[in-house]
């Protein structure tokens, strides 16, 4: 232990460097981590933690902001003698002031649930004095309300309306206080869902009467689903979504973390070849040696996770006083998350290290002590053309190769990304412009285009203009299939309006009615579907009347039902998510989009070529890109830094030979930086590359990989090329300038 740990103080930069990398991967796992569990454990107390026995939903939606059940169900449950109390509740996501992202929860004012928000300041939603206040009442979670400096008393701008707040409340989860509160009449009226809950929460007189109630309400009715409250919280789709979104961008910083590792311990096993050699001369076995490298290797990890879980730990305290979603920073942590840590790193130890010391255990004594290194030795490769810094990268081809790979990943990874959410955007338009409507209109101010409400009200007021040819109103929504483990992408167009008659059915006919569908040509073979044949989505039965095909291979993920039908599936009746505007003339088509949003402050009118960027859908997404290119280049600049540092530490003896020569700091500055940006462009260019293998093995995967269609459009690749670009001024920036501090008879005299 003692000469591992003093084999790693001796190259005190290198070992630092190689921590860093590391624990980068680690704090992504510690950071995202802990906010994946805080809001899991607030989502899933929410659910289960309410003192309820059974759950009651719509079955197989993708989260309960989808899911719709009809109110007066409520009544007729409570009416049940084994049951003591029913309670409603709607919830979903929305915009208010400076909150991108409030969840609202409503609850009738004698609801049971409403004893787990205890008001710390102001009153209870139920109380006389709420009654009374001006304007519509609300309850602030702690953490919103610190999160955008409001009190009682003061007024919360929700899309259009005006909410006062009466009391502040806690919960003791984040997802909870994060959020806000209203009487369940005001939340189905802001949300949309008219006379209808999300889920209800059923509480029963004894604990021993579950299946008797289960099976009364299976009975009468059939299309809903109803759960034990454990059951019904662990099985949401959100649960696994959250888990995988943490190790993906965790995998990608510990993937490029390992790659660091393993040039490390090999630049690390080649510089220590002659001394290798010694050890061996002097009687060292192999099986010592190579638990020399191995040894360092793992305490290098271990070093990374530790300092991994303190970067941890100050993200998340830097996000808890900046989002009302993070909780305090120190719980946030669980054991599970530094054992997950951990593991990880001690694995990255064990396959970064196992390499280098494989190679270190069979070097041959004699051979390792005639060992020269760097570009002084005897047996120096050279290419046929290229200048100093191409052939400097050629002599050291193993340390080339891996740092490549770290930038290939890096650049490849943010391609991919890039790629998939433009081909979003393509899709989406394809989705709701396919009719070829000029202007697309959704709700303003809405946290996710999934959730936009417009009333068909304003629908019928634009479809009277004078520039206009017709109007088409458009739901989109999506249902889970368990059976064949995806999901079920369900579209909703008025089987008499324009939108529908851009949809290729190549089997079949179109919709004429209520209670028919079309379903893509690829759900229907998944499936085994055919025309005449029925399918229930969420618990209502369609009869398949057509099947078609799509340019876009996504949109055969799912089906084509009447308006009508889409409205009372997610259960808001007379209104639309998209109104799709055929114009008479295209020229008055951007004076058109400047007068609805004028005469029409409710709704946003777009541009059809525009309309897609201009969601909160992208802009969360190109938000989150943005942000996981920053980290990525971080981790991979850190890559490329360690490399170019061991560069010029190798290549000392030649840099003074070079100083002695004449040459003067500059040039030296510029070679090692024109080495740096060499590798960072070369490695852009196997990014490309990476993308489309990337990308392309998504599309691989069953169902899942239908969806994805990435674009790849000039910006994607200007984008590699300033990431790659940025890799290499990171990395060789630092090394350069080092270089030129060498003296030139204290660089002869290195060994």
């Amino acid at each position: 232990m003692g000469v591992i740990l003093k084999n790693l103080l001796r190259r005190k930069s290198r070992t630092l460097l190689t921590v860093l990398g590391i624990s980068i991967g680690v704090a992504a796992i510690i950071g995202l981590g802990a906010l994946s569990d805080q809001f899991k454990a607030g989502y899933l107390s929410m659910l289960a933690g309410t003192k309820s026995d059974l759950i009651l939903s719509q079955p197989n939606t993708m989260d309960i902001s989808y899911s719709a059940v009809d109110e007066s169900i409520g009544a007729e449950i409570q009416a049940m003698p084994e049951v003591s109390e029913v309670s409603g509740l709607v919830e979903g996501f929305i915009t208010a002031d400076e909150i991108p992202l409030l969840f609202l929860f409503g609850y009738p004012e004698d609801s049971f649930i409403l004893d787990r928000f205890q008001i710390v300041e102001g009153v209870a939603l139920q109380s006389r004095e709420a009654k009374s206040t001006q304007g519509t009442p609300l309850l602030l979670g702690r953490a919103a309300a610190e999160s955008v400096n409001k009190g009682v008393g003061e007024t919360l701008r929700i899309q259009e309306s005006v909410y006062r707040i009466i009391g502040i409340y806690e919960t003791g989860d984040a997802f909870e206080d994060g959020g806000a509160v209203l009487a369940l009449e005001d939340a189905q009226e802001l949300l949309g869902k008219v006379r209808q809950v999300s889920i209800f929460y059923i509480r029963l007189r004894e604990s021993d009467q579950v299946d008797r109630v289960i099976e009364r309400v299976n009975r009468r009715w059939p299309d809903l689903s109803i759960q034990e409250s454990a059951d019904f919280a662990s099985g949401q789709a959100m649960v696994e979504y959250l888990d995988a979104y943490v190790w993906a961008i965790a995998g990608l910083a510990i993937a490029v973390g390992g790659v660091g590792m393993m040039n490390a311990q090999l630049m690390s096993v080649m510089e220590r070849t002659r001394e290798i050699g010694v050890l061996r001369a002097v009687g060292w076995s192999k099986s010592r040696v190579l638990g020399m490298i191995l040894g360092e290797s793992l305490l290098v990890s271990l070093l990374g996770g530790l300092v991994g879980i303190v970067l941890g730990w100050l993200s998340l305290l830097a996000l808890s006083g900046n989002t009302s979603i993070v909780g305090d920073a120190g719980s946030a942590i669980t054991p599970d998350r530094i054992s997950q840590a951990f593991v990880t790193v001690l694995g990255l130890g064990a396959v970064g290290g196992g390499y280098p010391a494989w190679r270190a255990a069979k070097l041959a004594p004699i051979e390792a002590l005639r060992y020269e290194g760097g570009t002084m030795s005897r047996n120096v490769r050279r290419l046929s053309f290229g200048g100093i810094s191409l052939q400097s990268l050629w002599q050291r081809g193993a340390r080339t190769l891996l740092t490549l790979l770290a930038v290939a990943l890096t650049v490849g990874s943010i391609m991919a990304l890039q790629g998939i959410v433009d081909g979003a955007a393509v899709m989406m338009m394809d989705a709701f412009g396919g009719s070829g409507a000029e202007i697309l209109i959704r709700q303003a101010d809405v946290a996710d285009t999934s959730m936009s409400t417009i009333d068909e009200r304003i629908s019928e007021r634009i479809a009277v203009l004078p520039e206009v040819e017709s109007v088409s109103g458009m739901i989109m929504s999506a249902v889970m299939l368990p059976e064949e483990g995806t999901f079920f992408i369900l579209l909703g167009y008025a089987p008499n309006e324009a939108a529908i008659r851009e949809v290729n059915v190549v089997e079949g006919q179109r919709l004429t009615g209520n209670h028919q569908i079309m379903i893509g040509r690829s759900m229907a073979d998944s499936m085994n579907k055919s025309v005449g044949e029925t399918i229930e989505l969420g618990g209502s039965r369609f009869r398949i009347v057509g099947i078609y095909s799509s340019d876009a291979a996504w949109e055969e993920l799912g089906g084509v039902i009447s308006l009508r039908d889409a409205q009372n599936f997610i259960g808001k009746p007379r209104k639309v998510t998209i109104l799709a505007v055929n114009v008479l003339a295209p020229e008055t088509a951007e004076a058109l989009r400047d007068r609805i949003n004028t005469d029409y402050p409710e709704v946003h009118a777009g541009l059809s070529g525009e309309f897609a960027q201009q969601t909160p859908d992208m802009a969360n997404a190109n938000s989150a890109l943005s942000g996981i290119s920053v980290f990525a280049i971080l981790v991979g600049g850190v890559g490329v830094l360690n490399t170019m540092l061991m560069t010029v530490l190798e290549r000392t003896r030649e840099i003074g030979v070079f100083r002695a020569l004449g040459w003067k700091k500059l040039k030296i500055l510029r070679m090692i930086l024109e080495e740096g940006i060499l590798l960072g462009l070369i490695g852009g260019l196997c990014g490309v590359l990476t993308a489309f293998i990337l990308t392309y093995s998504m599309t691989q995967i069953p169902m899942f990989g239908d969806a994805l269609d990435p674009v790849w459009k000039a910006g994607t690749f200007m984008r590699a090329f300033l990431v790659s670009l940025c890799l290499g001024l990171l990395g060789g920036l630092y090394p350069a300038w080092r270089a030129t501090r060498l003296q030139p008879v204290e660089a002869l005299r290195y060994e």
